[in-house]
């Protein structure tokens, strides 16, 4: 089935959210949200975007982004190109990491600009991760609170209210906000019983150390945390297996 044509802003400016393939983990650890954000910084001063807030989750990134000199395709091409290639060389991996294209929606309007920025803000916390924006140190809001990181436009959202401490009352306000959201609640265990599980089994903790065992035992190894029921999305997501050979194995 052909793709659907993207929707155009007419403010130029989008949410986009890069997800892991198979929803697996993008970050293993704090050196690649570090060099995933260096990455930003770089293609910025190429590519003459804006970015009003981005929150850098384990296995998918959420941005409040405006197109500027080169469209969005180019652009997430550039920075998906320079991080795989690092992140593959590290983890002594070959093939794609994100999910094949990224997502988006428009952007139109102070309410809707204030309701995603918000709400990207407050990812963690709407994934139970953290307590507060604060707390996260992976999200663009250290940024309102005056450090600057070099990937953060806050002229744009400072320019919307009165004083920079209203607006971070505003990023801070409980709310029912899901733009774009994908988390849902796990119904049967949850991720980090999944984890605990995964290591118990497969003394692995991450999907680079799993890819490197022999496949025969990569597939004794998913039969075994379809046993312990774990769901298929979080085998994928923990091991990189593709569903299909996830079910083979279970065969």
């Amino acid at each position: 089935m052909p793709r659907s044509a993207r929707k155009i802003s007419r403010t130029g400016i989008y949410h986009v959210m890069l997800r892991g393939i198979n929803q697996q983990d993008i970050f293993e650890d704090e050196e690649d949200y570090r060099h995933f954000l260096s990455v930003v910084r770089e293609c910025k001063k190429i590519g003459g975007f804006e970015i009003y807030a981005y929150c850098l989750m384990t296995n998918h990134i959420h941005l409040l982004i405006k197109e500027g000199a080169e469209p969005l395709e180019l652009v997430f091409k550039r920075i998906g190109c320079r991080f795989v290639y690092w992140y593959n060389l590290k983890y002594q991996r070959v093939g794609h990491l994100f999910q094949d294209r990224y997502k988006s929606e428009t952007v139109e309007g102070d309410a809707s600009f204030l309701k995603v920025l918000r709400y990207i803000i407050q990812n963690p916390m709407k994934a139970g991760m953290e307590t507060g924006p604060g707390n996260y140190p992976w999200s663009s809001f250290h940024s309102y609170l005056g450090e600057n990181d070099h990937i953060t436009d806050v002229g744009l959202p400072l320019k919307m209210f009165p004083s920079s401490e209203d607006l971070i009352a505003f990023l801070n306000q409980t709310n029912d906000d899901c733009p774009m959201d994908i988390s849902k609640k796990p119904k049967g265990l949850t991720d980090d019983q999944a984890c605990e599980i995964m290591r118990e089994i497969t003394d692995c903790s991450s999907v680079p150390e799993f890819q490197l065992l022999d496949k025969k035992l990569q597939k004794e190894y998913a039969a075994k945390l379809r046993e312990r029921k774990l769901s298929l999305n979080q085998i994928v997501r923990l091991t990189g297996m593709s569903k299909a050979t996830i079910y083979r194995s279970a065969g």
